[in-house]
């Protein structure tokens, strides 16, 4: 079965979303949380579904959800999730850093 790996950027990234909803709305948090598994455990089992971002990177994918982008890359058993960010930031930035 493939299955998704969350890289440490990627956990950060999840915190502070977390703790944003948690100022904002439980209820979105909640569905954000939801949403999120769900479309990991659905790009792990067809991981070419996500837009390819490789003018970022060549290995470089994202989907978006709720207003952000998981971005990932495929690995042998399934995919890494590498960052979550909102869809109003500089990714050329974020991925720079």
């Amino acid at each position: 079965m493939k299955r998704f790996i969350i890289a440490r950027e990627a956990s950060r990234d999840l915190a502070a979303i977390s703790d944003y909803f948690l100022e904002q709305s439980v209820d979105a948090g909640e569905r954000f949380v939801e949403k999120f598994g769900q479309k990991c455990q659905y790009l792990a089992r067809f991981p070419y579904l996500g837009k390819s971002y490789a003018h970022i990177d060549p290995e470089l994918r994202g989907t978006p959800i709720m207003g952000y982008i998981i971005f990932y890359q495929i690995v042998d058993e399934g995919i890494e999730i590498l960052r979550v960010v909102s869809g109003y930031r500089d990714l050329e930035q974020v991925f720079g850093e």
